[in-house]
């Protein structure tokens, strides 16, 4: 049995589909991971968070296969093996009791109401009597504790539907003054179903309040190119608001009725694997696959996103050079009626779970799926032949450009994950993809590389350390261990060096696990500049994918899989990158830089410690390292717009720690002005334009006049590269780099 090894973080898709049984909490995840990245107005981000939502979920939809009726018999295999795995092999060795017990109690009410609108104080009461002993029963395999806050969370869903549809039937009372609290860990649960009604209104009207400012603002725009249009009175756009957050609400217990007993008791599942540490997930069978596509790039099918938008399943995107794509009938917004296999009766999607419907159109290379589609454009029906093929999702995958300053060229690599396909070795990864690419800019006779590892959340170990080889002779490059035991050295065994020039790490805060295992290795042999947010990501620990039915053989059906810390990886110089992650030789303000986003910041993260040091000889790459980092500081901090970053990451913190809003929509108006206007100074933070044109490299351009997407997607990237303030510093330090005598990088 070959298993896999993982140093991966910070996958929002992943992250939904294993949360997406706790649906709040997925909200909580959009909101964190959109609220720093491109909007301003958070106020204006939380009252569009329902609709964030259901872009996301309805897409991890698409990965879903659920059984249908529950398995009692199931659920106590898996606890009861689940907790047999865990107990032996975690990295942290964790006694089942009282602490344990109270861990998962917590967990697991949290993970279904993290907002705090379905279970009342005396829920919470009665479901305590198990608080103490959940670690008891897994021993037994007992889920008394389970059943009862399943079956009661049942119950509050029905009661839900009742609350929004009759407090949205009216108007609010927008002239009271009140506010909403948004931070539910500090909020207590309601007294009686009366409060519970009273923290549904408030969060309802915070949502219409928003919508309403929305088509204020519509009015305005329109306003200003046509002044004889005519704004909407209040109650023309209040009426309108109301209707669109009920519609909003609709489509997400659309979502929530489609969930089975399945996807609720993974969510047990997980809040048992939560006790272990942050990074420790158990995944049904589905799910495993979902998580073996994003790691490989690679999918079976025809090559289309889809949707589920009320009872039907629309196409959102077709793939590039997909066969949907290739074949040229189907356009975005068709939607899907019936699909058949070659030769069969059709099968009518309409109504039926996006999942259900996906299982019927994916399907293996070379197979015939027929749909009949309803065409967007004109209404028309169609009935449309797809030969299935090979996906590749191109945003996986590494991709370069060149770019001249003062005379020289340089190239630059966007390294978005470290992808591996472990059920097919000879299709490409990572490691394959780099050596090829920086063998094509080898020919372009680039001076240097910069490789962007922003965002990277890591990926797979093996290719992590095959990178670095690319860039020094064998030796080691990482030392990883497992729990009580000393510390293993992984080496590079490859003689060759594939690029012996200058070399520059982009990272960020989001730069993760395997990212930091190549930064570091770089870093630790003086082989390359790192640049970027003060310190990476810091997930420092390694994971390994177990199917659950090794430990259980022969049982009737897939138990699915348990992804397990095993391992902490350590620096060659013998610090651990866990929550310190890695430090910047040139630390640039982001808006990261002062947001809780970070491994220090999830609860039950591993400590950081060091082992003993590997054996290794760091080279003196650079005659120039020490003034080339100073003068990357000096012009930094001199920088207006850098130190108007510096302000905007400091007043996005602000906005953060503030959770509180206010419910009179004259005030709610005003604070939103205020913000707006406050905001308004940072408008011109990320408008730049360095004046530097990127390229594709040679072997590119042929493919770019085939494929008009790939075309306008490189022409999008180069476009991004030539505004980015933090790739022109990268270049500037790059230039600046002098090798010592062109002498070739080695390593003991």
């Amino acid at each position: 049995m070959v298993f896999n090894y993982f140093c991966i973080t910070n996958n929002l898709n992943l992250v939904l589909n294993l949360k997406l049984y706790s649906i709040i909490i997925s909200i909580k995840y959009s909101i964190k991971n959109h609220s720093t990245i491109e909007i301003f107005m958070r106020n204006k981000l939380i009252t569009t968070f329902l609709t964030l939502f259901l872009l996301v979920s309805s897409i991890s939809f698409a990965n879903s296969k659920i059984t249908n009726q529950q398995d009692p018999e199931k659920d106590k295999v898996l606890i009861s093996v689940l907790n047999y795995m865990l107990t032996r092999g975690h990295y942290i060795e964790k006694e089942l009791n009282d602490d344990f017990s109270e861990i998962v109690f917590n967990n697991f009410i949290t993970d279904l109401d993290q907002s705090k609108r379905y279970f009342t104080k005396n829920d919470i009461k009665e479901f305590s009597k198990y608080k103490f002993q959940i670690d008891n029963q897994l021993k037994e395999s007992d889920i008394a504790f389970y059943k009862l806050v399943y079956g009661r969370f049942l119950n509050k869903i029905k009661n839900a539907k009742n609350y929004y549809s009759t407090i949205l039937e009216k108007p609010f009372n927008y002239k009271k003054d009140e506010i909403i609290d948004l931070d539910y860990t500090k909020i207590e649960y309601a007294n009686s179903e009366k409060e519970l009604l009273n923290y549904w209104r408030k969060q309802l009207k915070l949502q219409t309040i928003g919508k309403i400012q929305e088509q204020e603002e519509l009015d305005k725009e329109k306003f200003k190119k046509d002044k004889s249009y005519k704004k909407r009175s209040f109650s023309t756009l209040e009426k309108k608001a109301r209707a669109e957050v009920m519609i909003s609400m609709e489509n997400l217990y659309i979502r929530i009725d489609e969930l089975e007993h399945r996807d609720w008791f993974s969510t047990f599942l997980n809040s048992i694997t939560e006790a272990f540490g942050p990074h420790t997930i158990y995944m049904p069978p589905n799910i495993k696959e979902s998580f073996d596509q994003d790691m490989s790039g690679k999918v079976e099918g025809i090559g289309a996103r889809l949707q589920k938008k009320g009872i039907y399943t629309h196409i959102v995107e077709l793939v590039s050079g997909g066969p949907a794509w290739k074949q040229g009938d189907l356009e975005d917004g068709d939607i899907i009626l019936k699909v058949a296999q070659e030769n069969e009766d059709p099968v009518d999607i309409v109504g039926m779970r996006l999942d259900d419907a996906i299982k019927f159109i994916k399907g293996p290379k070379d197979t015939k799926v027929v749909l009949t589609v309803k065409k967007k454009i004109d209404g028309s029906t169609q009935v449309i032949t797809i030969t299935r093929d090979i996906v590749q999702l191109d945003e996986t995958f590494v991709k370069s450009s060149t770019v001249e300053k003062d005379g020289k060229k340089y190239g630059i690599i966007d390294l978005p994950k470290f992808y591996i396909n472990f059920d097919d070795r000879n299709f490409r990864d990572s490691a394959k993809d780099m050596e090829k690419e920086i063998e094509r800019l080898k020919e372009e006779n680039v001076e240097g590389l910069l490789i962007d590892l922003r965002n990277n959340g890591g990926g797979s170990l093996d290719t992590a350390i095959k990178i670095a080889g690319l860039f020094v002779d064998k030796g080691p490059i990482v030392q990883v261990k497992y729990r009580n035991e000393t510390a293993v050295v992984k080496q590079d065994i490859d003689t060759r060096t594939q690029w012996t020039g200058s070399l520059v790490l982009l990272v960020n805060e989001l730069s993760a696990s395997a990212s930091e295992i190549f930064a570091a290795a770089m870093q630790d042999y003086n082989r390359a500049v790192i640049l970027g947010g003060n310190q990476t990501y810091g997930k420092g620990t390694v994971q390994n994918i177990l199917p659950v039915n090794k430990f259980y053989p022969n049982y009737k059906d897939d138990l699915g899989y348990l992804k397990m810390t095993i391992q902490k990886f350590y620096r060659i110089n013998g610090g651990s990158t866990q929550v310190e992650g890695v430090y910047s030789d040139i630390a640039m303000p982001t808006r990261f830089s002062y947001m809780k986003y970070g491994e220090r910041d999830l609860e039950g993260a591993l400590p950081w410690d060091k082992v003993p040091q590997a054996s290794y000889t760091q080279v003196n790459s650079y005659s120039n390292f020490s003034d080339v980092v100073t003068s990357s500081i000096e012009r930094i901090n001199k920088d207006p717009k850098f130190q108007l970053i510096d302000e905007y990451a400091k007043w996005l913190k602000k906005e953060q720690d503030d959770y509180s809003y206010a419910l009179n929509y004259k005030q709610n108006q005003k604070e939103s002005k205020e913000k707006e206007n406050f905001a308004e100074k940072f408008k011109s933070v990320f408008k730049y334009k360095s004046g530097l044109a990127f390229n594709s490299p040679g072997y590119e351009v042929p493919l770019l006049k085939e494929n008009k997407d790939l075309k306008e997607k490189r022409d999008t990237w180069h476009k991004n590269l030539s505004k980015d303030l933090y790739i022109s510093e990268a270049l500037n330090v790059l230039s600046q780099l002098k090798l010592v005598n062109n002498q070739k990088i080695v390593k003991n």
